[in-house]
């Protein structure tokens, strides 16, 4: 069964709160939910699973298709991290070295995909 897809202005609504500081936890959840729907649609694939928990997961970049068991590419960072790297607010290199993202794989390098959201 597929994800309901979240509606661009909802989500772009939410990601404009979260970012402002201004957003409740189901609103951060949706902003967090609909950057990963965005990287999603942006790098079409099942070889790198990002996981921004508690709020979501998608699996992403092209290459071979993951379907059992622990991905072999795996990318996971909290939803404050998320929601800077997705949104250009810092750049995906200094998140690796910071040690807030953690990453494992050879495909597990989403630098190329991101941001995948700009203020407009």
């Amino acid at each position: 069964m597929a994800r309901a897809r979240i509606d661009d202005l909802e989500g772009e609504a939410a990601v404009r709160a979260a970012i402002a500081g201004e957003a409740d936890r189901p609103t951060t959840a949706t902003a967090v939910r609909y950057l990963l729907q965005c990287l999603a649609d942006r790098s079409a694939g099942n070889s790198v699973e990002v996981r921004v928990p508690p709020h979501g997961a998608v699996q992403c970049v092209p290459g071979p298709r993951h379907t059992r068991g622990t991905p072999p590419n795996v990318v996971e960072m909290t939803p404050e991290v998320w929601l800077d790297l997705a949104t250009g607010a810092r750049e995906w290199a200094d998140a690796r070295a910071g040690g807030d993202v953690r990453a494992s794989g050879v495909r597990a390098d989403l630098g190329p995909y991101l941001p995948v959201w700009r203020r407009r």
